[in-house]
This record gives C-alpha cells, structure tokens and sequence, in this order.
C-alpha cells in the first residue's frame, strides 16, 4: 500500500494532475452544500479539495489502510471502508459522483456505473476519470519488449480498457449528455519512472529508463480519460 500511495502522491502533485482534478471538479457542477462521494478514495486528496469547495465530501475505498491515511490526512472528509460496487449510500443521497483510477480495478465496471446512478438524485452527475492501459506511451530503445510488457501489464488487470469504455457504459447504465475529453500527462523527470516502475519489475529495461532519467531523456505520456454525464 505504502509503495502505491507514494506514486499516487507523486503524479498527484504534478501540475497537470493538479489541473485534471479540479477540471473533474467543475463538470460536478454545483458543490456547495451537496454531498458528493468519490469512490475509490484512495489517500483522500480529491475528498478533502471538494470538501475545501464547500462541498459535504465522502470518501469510499475498499482498502482500511487507504481509508485510515485519509481520515489522518483529509480530516474536513468523510470517509467509511466500502465497495465501489456496493457503497454505503442511500438511493439518490448524492449530488455528485467521481471515481478516478478506479474502474479499471473492477471486474465489472458496469455494476460500479449503476451503483452510481443508484446513490445519485435525479439531476445528480457522474465524472468518471482515469487511463486506458494501452495507450500508455513510452520512448524507449527497445520498442518491441516496451509494447509487450505494457501489454503484459494491461493483461494483468480485470478491465484495462475501462477508460475507453466511459461514454458508453455511462449510456448503457442510463446516464445523459455525456460529455467527453482526453488530457495526456506527460513525465519527463523521477515521476516518470516511479510510473514505470508500477508497469513492470523488468530490471534490464528499467536500467535503460533509470539512465534516460539521469540524462533527461525519459519520456512517458499518459492519456486520461475524463466522462461526465447526467443522471
């Protein structure tokens, strides 16, 4: 947990995330004085910045530990251990929706994006946020094994291609006026490997990145993919 908290601080404090987050914010629409659930909280950070908006922020997150450096971190939050699948929500007790880097993760995305429009009132809007694993971009020397261990990667989650999905499995749950955009991250400094070093443990390939790094020569661009509709 330790190891995944650290990168996700790390690509967290990087401008452009910083930028994407509160672009994620505004197609919430209104915060002040709603409530709004962030599924898949993770540290907390996303939580504790809507709570700052004005907003009565909760925080879910399959993990206890992730949940417990939350309540440390975020204490303006609130936070409770649940499932993105099954959260501890009322029907239609939320305003808002936001799950970021989290569908991914799920063996069923779609039972996640109907949980949302469960626990959403009518009005209420979605924002699904995150990377599809495959158009991961990375300048390497060695192109071939790059494309296969990104692959190999992809592979090894439930539902890699979740970020591509968004739109229509917003539509399929029921959702309305969607609305679509792609912001690419791009690292060109330690970020970057710290990214690659949770793609793979392949040392061979990874002292070549180390070295790119060292001679600021490492590129990885990072398309995110941002979905927000209406319920």
């Amino acid at each position: 947990m330790s190891s995944l908290l650290a990168v996700l601080d790390a690509v967290d404090a990087q401008p452009f995330a910083v930028g994407l987050r509160l672009r994620s914010y505004e197609l919430l629409g209104e915060l002040t004085g709603r409530t709004v659930v962030d599924a898949g909280c993770g540290g907390g950070r996303a939580v504790g910045e809507l709570a700052e908006r004005g907003a009565r922020a909760v925080g879910v997150d399959l993990d206890p530990e992730m949940i417990a450096v939350a309540r440390q971190r975020w204490p303006a939050g609130e936070f409770q251990v649940g499932d993105a699948c099954e959260l501890p929500l009322h029907s239609g007790s939320v305003s808002g929706y936001r799950a970021d880097k989290v569908l991914h993760a799920l063996a069923d995305p779609a039972r996640a994006v109907a949980e949302a429009r469960r626990v959403l009132a009518p009005g209420g809007r979605a924002v699904l946020l995150g990377q599809d694993w495959d158009t991961i971009v990375i300048d390497s020397d060695d192109p071939r094994t790059t494309r296969g261990l990104v692959q190999a990667k992809a592979d090894s989650l439930p539902s890699p291609h979740a970020g591509r999905k968004y739109r229509n499995l917003l539509l399929d749950a029921g959702f309305t006026d969607p609305v679509v955009e792609v912001h690419t991250g791009v690292f060109t400094d330690d970020t970057a490997l710290a990214v690659l070093h949770r793609i793979t443990d392949e040392q061979s390939w990874l002292a070549e990145q180390a070295e790119r790094a060292r001679t600021n020569r490492i590129f990885v661009a990072v398309p995110m993919f941002l979905v927000a509709a209406r319920r």
